[in-house]
């Protein structure tokens, strides 16, 4: 039986891959997955790199080189990150231009910390995307209110960014237009926009953990399991009326592209729940899902690939209005969401920062 995942981009799917390590490009694991699987782009969040680099000893001789020369931890991590996003560029490639720039990239982000800070957040955009020098990357900026004018200049600037911790359909429409006001902004300079390429990435595993907890003991079983999927069904229906609407059609004229929604957090985080369930009901034309192994794997074993996320519009609106019936605003647990996912990713990014110390210290005394 062919793989299902190659079936999901008949339908005009692609599949992302959210891993990277430097083991997994030197193996030639990525290439791999790219022929066997169709994964067609990358994606990485300081969490992702916390893991890769603190479990093993793969990174260490760079570390010590980078003591040597005098880097300090920052700039040890930026160093390690950077050079693992080039590689994989490099190997994701041929997808882009296969793609016509509409795949083959690599995400890496920026510090988390700065996320509430619009100025610090384009200044450390416009510092990775020098760095990097790949045209088929993205630098993920949190969706946050405070960082939307960031999201909007570095499109301006031809910068291509993946727009990430996304939970709620106010917030997305807010990033849809801070990324056309991006477009617009270069357009009126008389700047070619066909080769700047965004996604909009929404959290869903997250927001059933949430509204399920809220839903305990309220007489609304039927509705356990049910949110992360009608709010990202919601967020396509949005997509398409603000992308096939009359207000992108002049920036489609002059080449601008849609940008696409792309799923994340699709690990089914209540055991029993269907491992898939974030994967088939939100199949169709320009969107992304990203996928760690688990999932991959899940769904290579057992799921099924169709046009499914325009079905049931209907059945989603409903499960969203009677959440809010009950007193469950989905808006309200977005916006927590959102500040809770942007200190889990500044966690990470301490702790990685720690690690990187504390193998710096170590590295120095055998150097001294």
């Amino acid at each position: 039986m062919a793989n299902p995942w190659k079936s999901v981009s008949v339908f005009g799917q692609s599949l992302w891959y959210d891993n990277i390590s430097r083991s997994l490009l030197s193996s030639g694991r990525l290439a791999q997955m790219v022929d066997e699987l169709g994964v067609k782009g990358v994606t990485s969040n300081p969490a992702i790199f916390e893991k890769a680099i603190s479990s093993g000893k793969e990174y260490d001789e760079d570390i010590r080189t980078l003591i040597e020369d005098g880097a300090s931890t920052h700039e040890i991590y930026d160093r390690l990150t950077t050079d693992d996003v080039r590689h994989a560029a490099d190997i994701m490639h041929d997808i882009f231009v296969a793609t016509s720039g509409e795949d083959g990239y690599v995400s890496i982000e920026v510090d988390p910390t700065i996320a509430h800070s619009a100025e610090e957040t384009i200044e450390q955009a416009r510092k990775l995307w020098k760095i990097v020098d790949r045209q088929n990357v993205m630098i993920k900026i949190p969706g946050t209110p405070n960082s939307l004018p960031a999201i909007t200049a570095a499109i301006s600037e031809g910068i291509n960014v993946n727009v990430t911790l996304l939970f709620g359909i106010e917030n997305y429409d807010q990033v849809a237009h801070a990324y056309i006001a991006g477009i617009k902004s270069r357009i009126s300079r008389g700047e070619d926009v066909s080769n700047i390429r965004s996604v909009a990435s929404f959290f869903l595993s997250r927001v059933d953990l949430n509204v399920d907890a809220m839903l305990q003991g309220k007489g609304h079983d039927h509705l356990l399991g049910k949110a992360a999927v009608a709010n990202a069904k919601l967020a396509y229906e949005r997509y398409c009326k603000i992308f096939y609407g009359k207000e992108f059609d002049d920036l489609r004229t002059a080449g601008a592209n849609v940008q696409r929604c792309l799923w994340a957090s699709v690990s089914t985080k209540n055991p029993t729940y269907n491992d898939v369930m974030y994967i088939e009901p939100l199949i169709s034309k320009e969107t992304v899902t990203t996928v760690p192994d688990d999932t991959i794997a899940a769904f290579s074993d057992h799921g099924n690939a169709a046009d499914t996320l325009t079905q049931g519009l209907d059945e989603a609106h409903n499960v969203i209005n009677e959440l809010r019936s009950i007193g469950i605003d989905t808006e309200k647990v977005a916006a927590e969401l959102q500040i809770d996912g942007v200190k889990k990713f500044e966690d990470a990014f301490a702790k990685l920062l720690s690690v990187l110390e504390v193998k710096r210290a170590a590295v120095s005394e055998t150097v001294a």
